[in-house]
């Protein structure tokens, strides 16, 4: 049976640990051209290429300093082969940030039949080939997202798609491995729906489990990982409000139960919340008083990037205002990794919720 070298065990875990190294978190900026065509819409911009480009081209050349608040990007594959206007290949500006580069390498949601709505991930198929290119051209980690809904009225999640889409997972991580990636686990569970906290708390602790039953099976090495999973909050449309110290209670709750010690750190998505919210729960989770074995930081996308388009607009002239907003978000979320947050500096849009039903890209 071939398992690792302890070289390849070596360099798997010395960049897992870079990526969430203090302070430091992820930027998703892994829009597929569709999800990036909805972005650009909201700002009044046509979905073509080079509108693409340009804002990706705003994100990677903000100032350096930004180095010190993000230790990984997360590419698309058509973003990872684009240059700068002037030539420069974006892989070489974010290296030169001190930035490690990752790329999504899942081909995006199907639906599970014989179930209510729910799916499981495509991407396995010659994903080693893919991997072993991306790695050529630059790509230190990756990530692969799952998908399980919460549907109490449907008994949804139902087992056979949590162990599928935990199944699906351990398969992504075990090829990125012995391809010399590190992988992004990433089991998401959505925020649509009704239900109460408990519920989030007790269907994300099954998943979890889960989830690491299936790595351990599969031989995948947990020091050379990172989990990207859902915050454990109430549903969108739950009409009970909950603290930011409660949700960090139930959080932090489920990965003391579920997440074994040797992972180097946990970058939670966003989910929809706002880029206020996203920031105010990562902030209280950090302050939790309990035991805390892995870094606790940050792998957004819109929550990174909400304000920085409005402020871009799409007009040349509004680029450097775009990128000092991404600096202050970037910054006010390595200051919730310390647990140090201590409110906004004022933008127009942080506080608006992010929230788009079903969420796929």
């Amino acid at each position: 049976m071939a398992y690792l070298t302890q070289e390849q065990r070596a360099e798997l875990k010395k960049v897992a640990e870079a990526i969430v190294a203090p302070g430091k978190g992820i930027l998703a900026a892994d829009e597929s051209a569709g999800t990036m065509g909805k972005r650009l819409a909201n700002i009044g911009l046509e979905n073509t290429d080079e509108n693409r480009r340009r804002y990706r081209e705003l994100l990677f050349t903000a100032d350096k300093s930004i180095g010190q608040y993000l230790g990984g990007v997360i590419l698309f594959h058509e973003t990872l082969y684009q240059n700068a206007k002037d030539g420069t290949p974006f892989v070489k500006l974010i290296k030169d940030r001190g930035i490690i580069i990752g790329i999504k390498v899942d081909k995006g949601l199907v639906n599970l039949p014989g179930t209510t709505n729910e799916t499981t991930t495509q991407g396995l198929d010659g994903m080693a080939e893919r991997v072993q290119q991306y790695v050529k051209d630059g790509a230190q980690f990756a990530k692969f997202r799952c998908v399980i809904k919460i549907n109490e009225a449907a008994n949804v999640p139902t087992d056979v798609a949590i162990q599928e889409n935990a199944q699906v997972l351990a398969r992504y991580a075990v090829i990125c491995q012995s391809n010399g990636l590190v992988p992004i686990v990433e089991p998401e569970i959505l925020i649509d729906g009704t239900h109460e906290l408990h519920v989030a708390q007790r269907v994300t602790e099954r998943v979890l489990a889960c989830v690491y039953k299936s790595l351990v099976d599969h031989h995948v090495y947990l020091e050379g990982s990172l989990l990207k999973p859902n915050m454990v909050t109430q549903g969108q449309s739950c009409t009970t409000k909950y603290t930011p110290e409660q949700i960090a209670e139930a959080t932090v709750t489920t990965l003391q139960r579920t997440t074994p010690a040797a992972v180097p750190g946990i970058t939670f998505l966003s989910g929809g919340q706002s880029e206020v919210d996203a920031t105010v729960h990562l902030n209280a989770m950090n302050k939790y008083q309990g035991k805390k074995p892995w870094a606790l930081s940050f792998s957004y996308g819109r929550a990174l990037q909400a304000s920085v388009l409005k402020a871009w607009g799409g007009k040349e002239e509004n680029v450097a205002a775009a990128q000092k907003e991404l600096l202050k978000r970037a910054y006010l979320n390595s200051q919730a990794y310390h647990g140090k947050y201590e409110g906004e500096i004022t933008s127009a849009g942080a506080a608006d919720s992010l929230f788009i039903e079903n969420h796929s890209y």
